[in-house]
């Protein structure tokens, strides 16, 4: 079967000029969202964006190259729901153009080498199956290998079912790499887009250096009404948002799609990879926070409270201060 390739964007089909905006209301002009990055221009709505939409926002322009792109999943339980698992497989292959939910390679962004993977949602809700997790831990593998930062894009709606246990399996092995690029100084970025849910939440996702989300993402691990009855209490309005995250310390920063590719462009500037020296058996030669410590140390208190630490500033020597 031939597919297409999922690079570019697709145009509306031929009486579809118009986008309604599920949280506003608002109709705007398809040309004028694609224009604003699919941004609504009234209430700040992100809507979801494909994988290759994905890569054109983020990356320099002809600078991806993408690996593992043959992989594609197989049927190993023989799982047939109201259809069998192969035909809603062909079905996301011919509606998407992609072998499976997630891609991934090589590019740069504003110079910079970077490893990316990226979910596309539109295959079977972005579910986690065994080529996802296959694709997402040679992702990280590669970027240890490479010696480049590592960043992951997640829209996903969790572990796919249709594999079982076997989907569930890919939770420990997309994050089995991650420790060993920790030791190694490669900084990994974790980017939340809406959903961002169930497994792929429960493992990797969570687990970046840096975690930013785009703004009103819905970031969780099950659904508002089954956590909330998981603790049996009436849990807040909007707890799963990135914003309520945010305020509480699990995501780093909410960021708007316009300023998306640069925010990434300072953290690969902020979090380099550590160059390969002897370092002394036990120590870590690299590490997210004492990167910050360090630049705040060397700047003064001021940066020290702008980026969340503590920095003691040592007195001015009695010379200094009678001058």
């Amino acid at each position: 079967m031939k597919i297409r390739l999922p690079f570019g964007r697709r145009p509306a089909p031929a009486g579809e000029a118009w986008t309604k905006c599920p949280r506003c209301e608002t109709q705007t002009f398809n040309r004028q969202l694609e224009k604003n990055l699919r941004v609504c221009p009234t209430c700040n709505h992100h809507f979801r964006l494909t994988a290759g939409e994905r890569i054109d926002l983020l990356l320099d322009p002809g600078s991806f190259v993408e690996r593992d792109a043959g992989l594609e999943s197989g049927d190993p339980l023989g799982f047939v729901d109201q259809k069998p698992y192969p035909e809603r497989l062909e079905t996301s292959q011919v509606r998407t153009g992609l072998r499976d939910a997630v891609i991934w390679g090589l590019g740069s962004i504003e110079g910079q080498r970077v490893v990316i993977g990226l979910f596309d949602f539109r295959f079977m809700g972005g579910s986690m199956g065994s080529v996802v997790g296959e694709k997402v831990a040679r992702c990280f593998e590669a970027a240890l290998a490479e010696r480049v930062p590592a960043i992951i894009v997640s829209a996903s709606g969790g572990a796919r079912m249709q594999e079982g246990t076997l989907s569930l399996l890919q939770l420990a092995k997309t994050t089995a790499p991650l420790p060993r690029l920790d030791d190694a100084g490669v900084p990994f970025i974790s980017v939340l887009t809406d959903p961002t849910t169930g497994g792929v939440l429960a493992s990797f996702a969570s687990l970046g250096d840096v975690i930013l989300a785009e703004p009103g993402a819905l970031i969780g691990f099950a659904g508002a009404r089954v956590a909330s009855g998981t603790v049996g209490e009436e849990l807040p309005e909007g707890f799963q948002s990135a914003e309520f995250l945010l305020e509480r310390g699990f995501v780093d920063a909410v960021v708007n799609r316009s300023e998306l590719r640069a925010t990434l462009a300072r953290l690969l500037r902020l979090l380099p990879v550590s160059s390969l020296v002897d370092a002394p058996a036990g120590s870590r030669s690299w590490g997210p926070i004492g990167v910050l410590s360090g630049f705040a140390e060397r700047l003064g208190g001021a940066v020290g409270d702008q980026i969340g630490i503590d920095v003691e500033v040592p007195p001015l020597p009695a010379a200094e201060v009678e001058r």
